[in-house]
């Protein structure tokens, strides 16, 4: 099943698919999950598309650990 990214509702369970986006329902997941000072950036963006197999929650924690 491919995602929608752009409409389908996001958890930490979403998977990331090969479609991956960095759309507006993204970043405001991604806000919501690591809080107002998050910031994609091209290292995380290459990680997020690496073709390893991962979820949002995956998404959210790596944004984390990387900032924290």
């Amino acid at each position: 099943m491919t995602i929608d990214w752009h409409s389908t509702p996001l958890s930490r369970d979403t998977p990331v698919d090969k479609a991956y986006k960095n759309t507006q329902r993204v970043r405001s997941f991604l806000i919501e999950q690591c809080g107002a000072d998050f910031k994609f950036d091209r290292p995380f963006m290459a990680w997020i598309k690496d073709g390893r197999p991962k979820t949002m929650g995956d998404v959210a924690d790596e944004w984390q650990r990387r900032k924290g």
